[in-house]
C-alpha cells in the first residue's frame, strides 16, 4: 500500500508523511523541487505539479490513495482538479484526502463526483501561520496585524496529518466532510500573549493599517485576489472558523493539540539567538 502525498514539503504535508511512516505505510512524495525535499529516510520522492496534470502520470503508478491540496504556487486555488481526479481513477487509485480551506471550489467538487473514496478536510486557519510574526517578534519584540480582535479556532498541523493518515488508512471515512479546529477559540491578541508567555519575552501588538497588511501578505507571495478574500474574511469571519469542533479527537482518539503547545515546538522561530 503505497500512498502519494502532494506538497510533501509543506507544514502540512510533512506530518501526513511523518503520520503515515508511523503507521508502516510506504509514502510517495509528490514535490516540484525534489532535490530540496529533504525528507525522512525511505520516503520516495517524485518530481511533481498539481497545476500540470501530465506531471503526475508515473507518480500515480501503483498508488493506493493521496493526499491533495487545493492551492498551487502562490497560494493560488488550482483549477486542474477534473483532470487530476480523470487520473487518480486512470490509475486504480482508492481513497483520498483533500486539504482545503475557505470556501469550496471546483477542485473539491470534482473529487466528490468521482468514484473515489474521498475525504474532505477543511481547516480555516493553521497554527502555523502566527509563524508570519517571527521576524518582527526577533528584531522588535512587536506584531503588527490588522486582525487583532478577530477570533479563530486555529489547528495544529499535526492533528491534520493524523486525520488524512487515519482516514486514508482506515474504514468509516468515505464521503465524510471533516472540519477540523483547535481546542479553543484565540484572537490575534490571544495568541501574542501566548507567544509571549511561553518565549518569556515581552511582545507589543500595534494594529497595522489595511494597506500595511496588503503589504505583508504580497511579500510572502500572496496574489491580490486571494489578499481581498483574507481580508475581507478575516475582518468578519464566519461562526464556524471560531466554533470549536470535536472532529480531531472524534476520529483520531486524541486530544487536539493547543495552540501553546504548538508555540514550545516552534519556538526557535522567535527566540533571537544572539539574545538567547
Amino acid at each position: 500500500m503505497t500512498i502519494l502525498v502532494a506538497g510533501a514539503t509543506g507544514t502540512v504535508g510533512r506530518h501526513v508523511v511523518d503520520q503515515l511512516l508511523q503507521r508502516g505505510l510506504k509514502v510517495r512524495a509528490l514535490t516540484r523541487n525534489p532535490q530540496q525535499a529533504n525528507l525522512p529516510h525511505g520516503v520516495e520522492v517524485v518530481a511533481g505539479d498539481l497545476s500540470d496534470p501530465s506531471t503526475l502520470v508515473s507518480a500515480l503508478v501503483g498508488i493506493s490513495g493521496m493526499h491533495l491540496i487545493t492551492t498551487g504556487a502562490e497560494y493560488a486555488p488550482l483549477q486542474t482538479g477534473p483532470e487530476i481526479v480523470e487520473l487518480a481513477e486512470k490509475a486504480g487509485v482508492r481513497r483520498v484526502t483533500v486539504l482545503w480551506n475557505g470556501e469550496k471550489g471546483p477542485f473539491e467538487k470534482a473529487v466528490e463526483s468521482s468514484s473515489l473514496e474521498w475525504t474532505q478536510l477543511q481547516a480555516f486557519e493553521f497554527m502555523s501561520n502566527a509563524r508570519k510574526w517571527a521576524n518582527s517578534i526577533r528584531s522588535e519584540g512587536v506584531v503588527r496585524d490588522l486582525f487583532g480582535g478577530s477570533l479563530i479556532a486555529p489547528v495544529h498541523e499535526a492533528d491534520i496529518g493524523r486525520i488524512a493518515a487515519v482516514a486514508l488508512t482506515g474504514e468509516g471515512h468515505a464521503s465524510q466532510i471533516y472540519t477540523l479546529t483547535g481546542p479553543e477559540r484565540l484572537s490575534v491578541q490571544d495568541k501574542v500573549r501566548i507567544i509571549s508567555e511561553v518565549i518569556g519575552r515581552e511582545i507589543q501588538f500595534i494594529e497595522s493599517s489595511e494597506e500595511e497588511e496588503r503589504e505583508q501578505m504580497r511579500k510572502m507571495g500572496v496574489q491580490e485576489d486571494a489578499i481581498d478574500y483574507v481580508i475581507s474574511w478575516h475582518l468578519n469571519p464566519p461562526k464556524s472558523a471560531y466554533t470549536v469542533l470535536s472532529t480531531v479527537e472524534e476520529v483520531t482518539g486524541h486530544k487536539p493539540y493547543t495552540f501553546a503547545e504548538w508555540v514550545k515546538e516552534n519556538a526557535g522561530f522567535f527566540i533571537n539567538s544572539d539574545n538567547a
